[in-house]
């Protein structure tokens, strides 16, 4: 048995398959990744199965989520990732623009080799 519930599209490479299935004889739910490029399209090991008798301890958990809270979160995390990226490029061009240790005996090597 074998049933797609639902495909989500995580990214254009990527999408989130939900099925019902059977494996090695039990059934359950499948939630996989499954990807598309040049070197490999299909199913990657990112995921997880919940057995049949886990189901509904899956979905009360699920449906405990408040979907209003999880959006204002989503927006908030979303609204600071300027931030955060200017302050990465920050500290990259911070460390290119210091010689390193390295250079620097290196430097004071060359100069009294002189």
């Amino acid at each position: 048995m074998e049933k797609d519930i639902d495909k989500i599209t995580k990214n254009p490479d990527t999408d989130i398959i939900i099925r019902v299935d059977d494996f090695g004889g039990n059934i359950g739910v499948t939630i996989r990744e499954f990807v598309r490029s040049e070197r490999y399209t299909g199913f990657t090991k990112a995921g997880t199965r919940i057995p049949a008798d886990r189901f509904k301890q899956f979905k009360d958990a699920i449906n405990m989520i408040d979907e209003i809270e999880l959006m204002q979160a989503a927006k908030a995390a979303q609204a600071s990732k300027p931030a955060v990226q200017e302050k990465i490029k920050n500290e990259t061009s911070a460390s290119k623009e210091k010689p390193s240790k390295a250079k620097k005996i290196q430097s004071e090597d060359d100069e009294a080799a002189m």
